[in-house]
């Protein structure tokens, strides 16, 4: 029994005060407002360890590999897993649209600003940098972080990799704010009481609404494709008993990730859980950071089910021609999106300048409105699957048989 407690009983914490939080946001729903700041501390937290984490784990991780070969494999392979799943992700997705229908009528939403369409030129200037140093030091400006850190990564390489004075000193600040990041998740369930409480408060109403069928059929959705597909992408990453042993890890970033809405939050959770399996240092600190804002099956999901909601809401039919074009959009809009909670209305804004442009001011609310009510699952996916494809990356990195020889080496 005290091993038990030892292995779980932190893990009972988190799930008691998961579901407090939701029974006092069903109950008591005016008590929400008051509860919300016990989440907000806890994801302050969390943001102001994530940032300075994640630039010094990825040029870490870079520097101090044994050559520019290797830290150039494990960005390609985690690119094309990323660019891979988000596929699979929308194409079921337009599936289960085809034989769903979400739209049985018709909906009246207030004209709103959908604000200046910026081009493809600005957009990518955006997404990939910033023109001062100090703008990337904010949890908005995660992936032209995430460029710069590679680019200093490779920088250490070039200058000598793992023998510099640079490489250690960033493997050692690594290690101490995960440290730091420990302390800060014992305050986790109190946290997660917080969360639920407001999510449950806040969003109840809207589950039994107009939006009913359409939160539904997605919220069904991402669940399924979690128990369904994860397991086999483990398999396929670490061969057999990998499902087991990520199953046994997994609980944790999901639980984060829903209560939190936001990927860059689950990091310092990811890369706890793939120090814990046996994933190496050299695939997680990259792998978790990039997927934080690059892996988004869950956005590229949600992606799909907003163009299908509005194509209905406007009677146009979501034939095969515009289903191959909204599942490519889908894809690279989610893989640009940052890992801010909601996604910072990026992805609808896209999405609506490529499908609804002579109905921006309708289609533009109604999409961040979705977004909104759908934004927990599909960063559960999101970011519990950055766990998950650690392990794809790390079967074409460190060979099919990794996960057995880390099993093997923990018994002895």
């Amino acid at each position: 029994m005290k091993q038990f407690f030892k292995n779980y009983g932190f893990l009972i914490c988190m799930l008691v005060g998961i579901v407090a939080g939701c029974i006092t946001g069903l109950v008591f729903p005016q008590a929400a407002p008051a509860l919300e700041p016990l989440g907000t501390i806890f994801t302050n937290l969390m943001f102001c360890a994530v940032v300075p984490m994640v630039f010094c784990s990825i040029a870490s991780a870079i520097a101090n590999m044994p050559g520019a070969k290797k830290a150039g494999k494990v960005m390609g392979v985690t690119l094309a897993t990323f660019f891979v799943t988000a596929g699979i992700a929308a194409i079921i997705m337009y599936v289960v649209m085809r034989v769903f229908p979400v739209i049985t009528g018709t909906y009246e939403v207030p004209e709103a600003d959908a604000g200046s369409v910026i081009g493809i030129g600005d957009m990518l200037v955006n997404f990939f940098t910033k023109p001062d140093f100090v703008e990337l030091l904010s949890r908005r400006a995660i992936l032209p972080l995430i460029v710069f850190a590679v680019i200093v990564g490779f920088g250490i390489q070039m200058q000598g990799g793992s023998k510099t004075m640079t490489a250690k000193l960033l493997e050692d600040i690594t290690a101490c704010i995960l440290k730091a990041v420990q302390i800060i998740t014992y305050y986790a369930p109190i946290g997660f009481f917080g969360f639920f409480a407001n999510l449950v408060a806040t969003y109840g109403p809207e589950l039994i609404g107009d939006y009913s069928r359409t939160l539904l059929v997605y919220y069904g959705l991402c669940f399924a494709y979690m128990f369904v597909f994860f397991p086999i992408y483990a398999r396929f990453g670490g061969g057999k008993g990998a499902a087991k042993v990520m199953w046994k890890h997994l609980f944790k970033p999901a639980a984060v990730s829903f209560g939190t809405c936001s990927s860059v939050a689950t990091i310092p959770t990811n890369l706890e859980a793939a120090e814990e399996t046996g994933i190496s240092k050299d695939i997680s600190n990259i792998v978790l950071p990039l997927g934080a804002t690059m892996h988004m099956d869950g956005s590229a999901m949600s992606a799909i089910l907003k163009v299908a909601f509005l194509f209905g809401m406007f009677g146009q039919d979501f034939s095969t021609g515009r289903a191959i074009l909204a599942i490519i959009v889908a894809v690279f809009s989610s893989v640009a999106m940052s890992g801010i909670p909601g996604g910072g209305g990026t992805g609808e804004l896209a999405l609506c300048t490529v499908f609804f442009p002579e109905q921006m001011a309708i289609a533009y609310p109604m999409a961040l409105a979705l977004g909104n009510l759908v934004d927990p699952p599909a960063t559960m996916v999101n970011a519990a699957g950055d766990y998950v494809a650690s392990f794809i990356v790390a079967r074409f990195v460190d060979g099919k048989d990794w996960l057995q020889k880390r099993l093997k080496a923990a018994k002895k």
